[in-house]
């Protein structure tokens, strides 16, 4: 079950849902939760200890929603005549995704990265034997 309500969707949409819009609201609660716990498995641990608020988590829920409910079937501009009308890509999808803005609230980074050990060729031609010195055979 969703940290997020029915409620909190209302309370940022600005008007009640009805039965059905309620119905669908729930539902899609619940797939935004099994995203956010598809990379953080201990949700429920993290909200418990306190490294994650668990107000954070319900907004991020209902703010994925309502990206749904204000734009369901993901149009991203309408014009008629004169009058034209754009939403921006992430608005527009029509999908059901937690942002990277919003993953990075909730702890989890985005960026490759790269473990490169140092290693050293077997044959190093200006590398010299031990012992040597660099001035050795220097002749001023």
């Amino acid at each position: 079950m969703a940290y997020a309500t029915v409620d909190d969707v209302e309370d940022r949409l600005g008007r009640e849902l009805d039965d059905q819009e309620a119905r669908i609201v729930n539902t899609r609660l619940n797939d935004a939760e099994l995203l956010i716990r598809s990379r953080i498995p201990d949700l429920d641990a993290r909200i418990t200890s306190g490294r994650l608020d668990v107000m954070t988590v319900r907004m991020i829920e209902a703010e994925a929603v309502l990206r749904l409910v204000r734009n369901p079937s993901g149009f991203a501009s309408e014009t008629d005549g004169s009058y034209s009308y754009t939403l921006s890509e992430q608005v527009a999808s029509g999908r059901l995704e937690i942002l990277a803005d919003e993953w990075s609230l909730l702890g989890i980074r985005r960026g490759a990265y790269v473990i490169r050990p140092l290693l050293r060729p077997a044959f190093d031609p200006f590398r010299l034997p031990p012992g040597r010195s660099e001035f050795e055979g220097w002749r001023g």
